[in-house]
């Protein structure tokens, strides 16, 4: 078995992608196929382990994690290729096979890939075929683990990049962040007030190739529209009064990084042009001057108008809409994802006791009503709900009193509602809706239901008695 080897010191040949990390075992009675096999692996990055027979593959494989096996289908010994190679996969499930046979052995060489098996070669083979064999098989495992990390990251607490939500509209979200998150085309991203755009955008930066570089956020809707060019572009000294001296734009500090629009359909449509031009042309001409600079920034925006509709009535400019569009990002409502909202609570208040020092936890009473109420605001709203709870709150457990009382009559409000418009209804069916709306609402929940109709438990069950009577 050879040492692995010190891959800062392994040639990168012609700009391949490198193997680092990644662990190789050459399992091989010919010297010459193992010395050729280790020597292109090495080029690559790879650590390279090598064994003659099974018995020294597997105490190889007992001894260190490999992620690349290169079997020979016949070895000396009792053992078959095919036995071998089913070994190796019991005992790492995970490490890529990689069988080497003889011409005329072909067909042995299809049963294995049948058995697991990643690709085959047969001798005699020339070192390059290896070499696009072995990057190939180095790119499957990196994005085999990269599409781990992301199950990992979507099944934790926090959900992905700083998110939170395990439901499946946000798993999908996940998805698609990690995706786009590897190129560097635009990317719109969508969703109401208080979804989190922002920290979707944040996600696609900071889980990109981009990360180490800087992150822009420019809210277009709270600059004035007269100084959004120059902060975008910058300017020239005496480009305009009180410029006394010339200043980088936005798009300029952020070389190499991401500059992220928010609202962007606050942006007047003259601005619009010439947002369009930068990014078609990745160049910029600051205010008052009379050259281009060159810029490398990837554009993200983020708006929660229906920019299809700002087209159509001429707010928006379509080429610029169509440059942007190149994938879009919904954001669900939280309405649209309820059973995240527990797993939201539960962050926020993890985050108010950091900065408060003061641990609390929510009754389930409240919960239930955090839980039906629409949330219109989204998850800022739920946010702020909490901050105000917890400023309210006398002892370590929230209750429904404690709750903002738009979400304590919510019930009350949907139950009464339901009613019809169309009709004159008695206050005897008003009250009937009311209560039955309610415990509905709070599925099934009587106790509850009184407090927020301001009744008595016993009141409660004697109208419920009666309204059984009555049907």
């Amino acid at each position: 078995m050879t040492t692995p080897v010190a891959l800062s010191s392994m040639p990168n040949l012609g700009g391949t992608p490198r193997a680092d990390l990644l662990n190789l075992l050459v399992v091989d009675d010919e010297r010459s196929v193992r010395d050729g096999c280790r020597e292109v692996a090495q080029s690559l990055g790879f650590s390279t382990f090598v064994a003659e027979k099974a018995e020294h593959a597997y105490r190889v494989l007992e001894a260190q994690n490999i992620d690349v096996v290169l079997l020979d289908m016949r070895l000396p010994g009792g053992a078959s290729g095919l036995e071998i190679l089913q070994q190796i996969k019991s005992r790492k499930p995970d490490a890529e096979v990689i069988v080497i046979t003889g011409y005329g052995t072909v067909q042995s060489a299809v049963h294995a890939m049948k058995l697991g098996a990643y690709d085959y070669v047969t001798k005699p083979f020339n070192l390059e075929e290896l070499r696009l064999l072995l990057e190939r098989v180095a790119s499957h495992l990196k994005l085999a683990s990269e599409n781990r990390l992301l199950r990992e990251k979507i099944k934790s607490k926090q959900g992905f990049g700083g998110i939170v939500g395990r439901s499946p509209e946000m798993e999908k979200l996940y998805r698609l962040i990690a995706k786009v998150s590897r190129s560097a085309h635009p990317v719109l991203v969508q969703g109401e007030s208080g979804t989190g755009k922002e920290l979707v955008a944040r996600a696609i930066h900071f889980t990109g190739p981009f990360r180490d570089q800087p992150f822009i956020p420019v809210d277009c809707g709270s600059l004035v529209p007269t100084l959004i060019e120059s902060e975008l572009f910058g300017y020239v000294r005496g480009a305009f009064t009180g410029a006394v001296r010339s200043k980088e734009g936005l798009l300029t500090i952020a070389q190499g990084g991401t500059v992220f629009l928010d609202e962007i359909a606050e942006l007047p449509v003259d601005l619009q042009s010439k947002l369009l031009r930068a990014i078609q042309e990745k160049e910029i001409r600051p205010v008052g001057s009379t050259k281009s600079m060159p810029i490398n920034v990837r554009i993200l925006a983020a708006t929660n108008r229906d920019l299809e509709v700002a087209v159509q009535d001429g707010k928006f400019r379509k080429d610029l809409y169509f440059r942007l569009n190149v994938v879009t990002l919904k954001i669900p409502p939280l309405r649209e994802r309820k059973q995240d909202i527990p797993l939201l609570v539960s962050h926020f208040l993890e985050k108010l006791a950091r900065s408060s020092g003061v641990q609390r936890d929510i009754s389930d009473e409240a919960m239930k009503l955090m839980l039906a109420h629409d949330w219109p605001g989204n998850v800022r709203e739920l946010e702020n709900c909490l901050e105000r709870a917890c400023a309210l709150s006398s002892g370590p457990l929230m209750q429904v009193a404690d709750l903002p009382t738009s979400i304590q009559n919510a019930q009350l409000h949907a139950a009464v509602g339901s009613l019809p418009a169309n009709r004159i209804v008695s206050i005897a069916e008003m009250e009937r809706q009311a209560i039955l709306g309610t415990i509905d609402q709070l599925q099934g929940d009587k106790l509850m239901a009184a407090k927020l109709l301001g009744i008595g438990k016993t009141t409660l069950y004697r109208k419920l008695k009666e309204y059984a009577s009555q049907d």
